[in-house]
């Protein structure tokens, strides 16, 4: 599976967990250190930590191992780094604080949203 591919189903996984305002980014060519950016608003840490702990099942799936994990214990900003891409479950407040899409306002965003026929 590419680095795409798999950013794509994390953002799926995020919709699919409830995850709100979903973004994900293509930052090859302007991050040295990794090509995908996924980046969700949780409602809760319960649902923010469901929603990583199935993006690390599905990575165990199709053979992506995550470098790290940082955040879980506190449920305010939780990021799976998965080296080519990394994906960013924030609170609600920490999420509009640390504002990653400004930080990263000249990546080009991915259509990852499903077809309506899917």
């Amino acid at each position: 599976m590419s680095a795409y591919q798999f950013a794509i189903e994390l953002a799926r996984i995020a919709q699919d967990n409830k995850a709100e305002d979903i973004v994900a980014l293509d930052v090859r060519g302007v991050s040295p250190i990794t090509d995908f950016i996924i980046i969700g608003t949780g409602t809760s840490e319960r649902q923010m930590r469901a929603t990583i702990d199935r993006a690390i099942e599905y990575g165990a799936k199709v053979g992506e191992k995550p470098y790290g994990v940082s955040g879980y214990a506190g449920g305010t900003w939780i990021l799976i780094d998965f080296v080519d891409t990394v994906f960013h479950v924030f609170g609600r407040p920490y999420r509009s604080y640390y504002d990653l899409e400004l930080l990263w306002g000249d990546a080009p965003r991915l259509d990852w949203c499903r077809s309506e026929s899917a």
